[in-house]
């Protein structure tokens, strides 16, 4: 089966357009060897490594689809490597809150005034 056209099956990517995008960069390691054709055919037992939303994934092939199925079955066609701590450690920290200015939300003008003041430098 093309390695584009199983990303999709497997519903790794929400279009075969992304897949194969994705694939024609040279982002997609079958094996270990970098692939730059979405044409590659993929088997079962293939060890598939490509990023993924700020991750990389790396996906055991267990069997090739006919179907673009739901997601109870896309799951069925592959095996996780990565184990699942790795990626939860790797979610970003909330960014800071913004400043609140005297318990409300919203600065008022004389709140922006007063806070412009306290960041020029004395030499102004």
């Amino acid at each position: 089966m093309r390695a584009d056209k199983w990303l999709w099956h497997a519903r790794f990517f929400k279009t075969r357009g992304l897949a194969t995008k994705l694939i024609s960069a040279g982002h997609l390691r079958v094996n270990s060897s970098k692939v730059a054709k979405p044409s590659h055919a993929i088997g079962a037992g293939d060890v598939l490594t490509f990023p993924q939303a700020r991750h990389v994934r790396v996906i055991r092939v267990l069997a090739l689809s006919t179907r673009r199925g739901p997601a109870s079955e896309a799951q069925m066609l592959y095996e996780d490597l990565d184990p699942p701590t790795s990626r939860a450690e790797e979610v970003p920290k909330e960014a800071a809150p913004a400043p609140k200015f005297d318990g409300k939300g919203r600065p008022s003008k004389k709140d922006r005034r007063i806070f412009d003041l306290s960041r020029r430098s004395p030499l102004d």
